[in-house]
């Protein structure tokens, strides 16, 4: 698990301890490590799971049985407001995790995204307004950095809806904040588990869309923890881009399944070679901090006139320069095959 500071794990408990925390999408492979970290390290009140797949929900109850009494589990759709405002009666967080969020899928299917990851997040925004709720967490990615496909369309959106709610929240004591990042490590829609079970089968290759694409990485803990530590941070408005490693695809494959050769059959609909999580076109708004940057409001709030250059954890960021751009790419940090390797050895 992530090592986290003893005095920001300290400011983490102080927003997270006796508080009623809703997730949606919470049986995902980000809703289940945020579920088990949540109740490990730290006292929540309660923690509802708010999520469509009743199959999941019901194997999700026997992996955390020993936690019953601090867990509900809601069957519900983030496009159903009803069902979401019932399920949001005395919570303190959201944290909004459901999405559809398949590239190619998105392309095919583009009402059904929209419905879902747009649409949702107009419900997730009214809910939490009439029930008071005090902080909402939406997850973002990289692809809605300039997007180029429906889905990263979609969360640019959402995105741009939940920094947008905090002026309707007026002087309600509301803040809303979006967490964005690259592609989750093992994660479900993974190309690790696909890597890993070709090698397994002795596959004559490896498909690579683009020998030259690379990718952010992260780990589901190291998300999760940025998380919880942007709900410390956060006074509302900001989008929270952590910085993390990049990859490039044919190492990736090299780790996992060495000495298989590789062969390029070309992109999917939508997709980019390299990714980006802070344009340049918004190196304006963008602040740099030591371990992560914030990207701020465009716009100005009616009531709300906060200092984004200063976390709520005190932390001091100070402006980019006005061609930056974090870049999949361009980014310094690199991890080897060798790291790469050793990074999902233990891994499903």
């Amino acid at each position: 698990m992530t090592i986290i500071r003893q005095e920001l794990k300290e400011r983490i408990a102080a927003e997270i301890d006796g508080k009623t925390i809703l997730v949606t999408g919470g049986t995902g492979s980000f809703g289940r490590n945020f579920v088990k970290t949540v109740l490990t390290c730290f006292k929540p009140r309660k923690i509802i799971i708010f999520s469509r797949d009743e199959l999941k929900q019901y194997e999700m109850q026997q992996q955390f049985s020993a936690w019953h009494n601090r867990l509900r589990f809601f069957i519900g759709d983030v496009r159903d407001q009803g069902r979401l405002a019932l399920a949001l009666r005395d919570v303190d967080i959201i944290v909004h995790a459901a999405a559809l969020k398949q590239v190619p899928a998105a392309e095919y299917n583009p009402m059904e995204c929209i419905k879902t990851n747009i649409n949702g997040a107009e419900n997730i925004i009214e809910s939490a307004l009439r029930r008071n709720i005090r902080k909402v967490i939406a997850l973002s990615t990289d692809k809605a950095a300039n997007p180029i496909n429906l889905y990263g369309a979609t969360k640019l959106c959402s995105d741009k809806l939940f920094v947008a709610a905090n002026n309707l929240a007026g002087d309600q004591d509301v803040h809303f904040a979006v967490v964005r990042y690259g592609n989750v490590a093992g994660s479900r829609g993974s190309v690790v588990p696909f890597f890993k079970r070709l090698a397994a089968e002795h596959a004559a290759e490896i498909p690579i869309t683009h020998p030259e694409m690379t990718r952010f990485w992260i780990t589901l803990d190291e998300g999760v923890f940025f998380v919880l530590a942007s709900l410390a941070r956060m006074h509302g408005g900001e989008t929270f881009v952590p910085k993390i490693p990049s990859i490039r695809i044919t190492d990736l494959a090299s780790a996992l399944a060495p000495g298989i050769p590789q062969k390029v059959v070309g992109i999917r609909p939508g997709e980019k070679i390299h990714e980006i999580m802070c344009p340049r076109d918004d190196s304006l708004h963008t602040l740099e901090f030591d371990d992560f940057f914030i990207i701020k409001p465009s716009i100005s709030f009616n009531t709300k006139n906060y200092n984004y250059a200063q976390t709520c954890l005190n932390e001091i960021g100070r402006p980019v320069t006005p061609d930056f751009e974090y870049n999949s790419k361009t980014n310094p940090h690199f991890l080897s095959v060798e790291e790469l390797r050793a990074l999902h050895e233990d891994r499903p």
